[in-house]
């Protein structure tokens, strides 16, 4: 499924990473502004806790999440355990009673989604992340939204990523196979030129083939330095591509380690990965 980076066709084109981040969009009244916070991985969520709305349930319970540049980090576990709740928390999409989240040097704990996007973050949400009536080429196009400089480097580079969307480019988003519409959601939130990629469940709904294609794809842009952070129900072949990964239950991490750590894991392999 993997395969080397110096292997060829492979994108060693750092210009798709955007190390600078967007300008920063005007935070809603809610929201605070950012905060130096010096140190520590490129994308870390700490002892995050919290869940939907102020007098909500708590949905995970002091988890952390973290990610360094170049580096793949993966959420698993059972139905139910906060995989996407963390990364929507993450995003700015939860309320947070404890904990924080640092991008790159910077408290973000306080930042609303938009402005998250604006600090270099990009998200594919699992389900309605393309705009279905758009062509291929417009809907990379309102991936480009936040940027005000020339598109078409990057629209290119996504081309190359992936080949198959090139050649629909003119073809209504909504007409696509599930493998290709996730495609498009990939290179759109790539159109964004973010310092950060993070996917949830990209690979849902697909077959196999087109799972182990989208992990090569996501491996190539975790090789130009972009760090990638995902959520998978597809745990042993996640784990196989992970640098991080972190098995949640019931909200809280229940084992942290590299994919091939956790892999070898019977813990995790008796109780997640079918033995």
């Amino acid at each position: 499924m993997s395969k080397p980076f110096d292997a060829p066709g492979y994108n060693r084109d750092s210009s798709i990473v955007n190390p600078q981040g967007q300008a920063e969009l005007t935070p809603g009244p809610q929201h605070g502004k950012a905060k130096p916070a010096p140190g520590g991985p490129f994308l870390i969520g700490e002892a995050m806790t919290g869940g939907y709305g102020k007098a909500g349930p708590a949905i995970i319970h002091e988890c952390t999440i973290a990610v360094d540049r170049g580096e793949i980090g993966v959420i698993v576990g059972p139905n139910g355990a906060g995989k996407s709740t963390a990364m929507r928390a993450l995003f700015g999409m939860l309320y947070l009673t404890g904990g924080t989240v640092r991008l790159d040097g910077e408290d973000i704990t306080q930042l609303s989604p938009q402005a998250r996007v604006a600090k270099g973050m990009g998200f594919v949400p699992q389900t309605h992340n393309i705009f279905t009536s758009l062509t291929v080429e417009e809907n990379l196009e309102m991936g480009a939204f936040i940027r005000k400089d020339d598109i078409s480097e990057t629209m290119e580079q996504v081309y190359e990523l992936f080949p198959i969307l090139r050649d629909k480019r003119d073809q209504a988003a909504g007409e696509l196979s599930g493998g290709q519409r996730q495609q498009v959601a990939v290179g759109r939130a790539l159109m964004t030129k973010p310092k950060v990629l993070m996917l949830d469940e990209p690979t849902a709904g697909v077959s196999p083939i087109v799972m182990d294609e989208l992990f090569d794809r996501i491996i190539e842009v975790a090789g130009t330095g972009l760090p990638v952070l995902m959520v998978e129900q597809n745990a042993r072949q996640a784990l196989e591509i992970a640098d991080k990964g972190y098995v949640l239950v019931q909200g809280r991490n229940a084992h942290t380690g590299t994919g091939k750590d956790l892999l070898a894991d019977p813990d995790v392999r008796k109780s997640f990965l079918g033995g």
